[in-house]
């Protein structure tokens, strides 16, 4: 889950949720008895492709973090936990997990009790161990962390930190794939455009990819509960020092047909070696939670000779067959 707003209470959500697929020909497998098998009920979702087969990362378990397993991401099988409490920092609020392979060995980037960690495992299904109990920022709170690693091997870690609301933060990370450069933290992006002020002030769920020498930050803005939660997108050419630019046509992703609370998002690279997006959506238009997962497309578009970032409106429902 997310960091809670009690004073919100329970608002009225705006668009009706139809749990049918909406997905292009070319994604869908054959209807048959789909529909009626169980979503896969994560938060803050993160899939990982490794030899041959995905793994999918979220929100969801009280006492850790939960992993489910699929070759053609419709059809996935839960493996359990992945981490589990008594080999973490921290014993609650495990949330927004990523999974990165590095050197052989598989590395997990999460937040517990709003403080940002990482733990390391042989196999990508785990078990996840964080080997020396202690927060990345032990003296604040922060959640939502993601690693990214540049063209020249240097590692970064995009996070958010509560100095404005939540907003998105990056530092350079030691050799070690865990420990925070010191002097490195640097402010990227904060809530500065209308479609964010729903509320309240939310920039969250940060991803980075890096394309023809150009970084795109995905984000996510509005309170997950909001049913206005969306994705948007942000721009640099120096990661460090910035400046940012978020797209004027943002947000890419909210509410597609179908859904509501669209956000918290990744990307990764599928077996055919197209860009896919994964995102979050609340249960119905009555429910937040349970949230389940869906998957997209990401393209580029060339907008006056400028590549823009393009998200499907169109998705695909993993099921739970087991």
């Amino acid at each position: 889950m997310r960091k809670i707003f009690p004073w919100l209470g329970l608002l009225g959500l705006l668009v009706a949720c139809n749990p049918r697929d909406n997905r292009p020909a070319t994604d869908g497998e054959p209807q048959a008895a789909a529909d009626t098998l169980p979503l896969v009920p994560l938060g803050d979702p993160f899939i990982l492709y490794h030899d041959g087969l995905y793994y999918a990362y979220g929100t969801h378990a009280e006492e850790g973090i939960e992993v489910y397993t699929s070759a053609d991401l419709h059809h996935w099988h839960s493996a359990g936990l992945a981490l589990r409490r008594q080999d973490s920092w921290g014993d609650r609020w495990f949330w927004a997990p990523e999974v990165y392979r590095i050197n052989g060995r598989f590395y997990m980037y999460y937040s517990a009790d709003e403080h940002i960690c990482v733990a390391t495992s042989a196999s990508p299904a785990g078990p996840f161990v964080q080997a020396e109990q202690v927060p990345m920022l032990p003296d604040e709170k922060c959640i939502d962390s993601s690693l990214f690693i540049d063209d020249d091997g240097t590692p970064y870690l995009t996070f958010v930190r509560f100095t404005d609301g939540n907003n998105i933060w990056i530092a350079r990370l030691e050799d070690d794939y865990i420990t925070i450069r010191p002097g490195t933290l640097r402010p990227c992006i904060h809530v500065s455009q209308p479609w964010e002020e729903v509320w309240p002030r939310v920039n969250e769920a940060s991803f980075l990819l890096k394309r023809n020498g150009l970084y795109y930050l995905t984000y996510s803005a509005n309170s997950y509960e909001s049913p206005s939660y969306g994705v948007g997108c942000a721009t640099t050419r120096n990661l460090l020092d910035g400046p940012w630019e978020k797209y004027p046509e943002n947000p890419l992703l909210q509410s597609p047909p179908g859904l509501t609370g669209t956000g918290h998002s990744s990307l990764f690279t599928d077996a055919e070696g197209r860009l896919r997006i994964v995102y979050h959506a609340h249960r119905d238009s009555a429910h937040i939670h349970p949230r389940a997962m869906y998957i997209g497309h990401v393209h580029f578009q060339s907008v006056n000779g400028q590549e823009r970032m393009r998200i499907s409106q169109e998705y695909i429902t993993p099921r739970l067959a087991d």
